[in-house]
């Protein structure tokens, strides 16, 4: 529970609001500058990322609500298949269906660079 996926997730898909519920741990947990760092690696999401680095000090929840009403919604995070084949993003998501676990895992270890797992 509390993963980062979840945040990432919130903030780029669901805009769920995960600090404004009754469990506290949500935002005790909230990791501003890890979000932010994986914001920054996109083109439209960057600037916020960026806003939200230099107010460090702001609260927790506040930054989580900036970084959920300014950025639009989109699916982000993933594109391995679109690497491994080298399709354009629409075939890449057509390939998506046809593709088994199994197959996925392996591409996924294939396109593995390196660093902590």
């Amino acid at each position: 529970m509390y993963e980062l996926k979840d945040y990432l997730k919130a903030i780029n898909e669901s805009k769920e609001n995960l600090l404004d519920t009754d469990d506290a741990t949500w935002e005790k947990k909230y990791p501003p500058y890890v979000i932010n760092r994986c914001l920054s690696m996109f083109w439209d999401t960057v600037m916020p990322a960026n806003e939200m680095n230099g107010l460090h000090f702001l609260p927790k929840q506040l930054q989580f609500h900036f970084l959920i009403n300014s950025i639009r919604k989109k699916k982000r995070f993933g594109g391995n298949v679109k690497e491994y084949y080298g399709y354009s993003n629409e075939k890449a998501r057509e390939a998506l269906t046809l593709l088994t676990k199994e197959q996925l895992e392996h591409i996924k270890t294939k396109l593995f660079k390196g660093g902590r797992n």
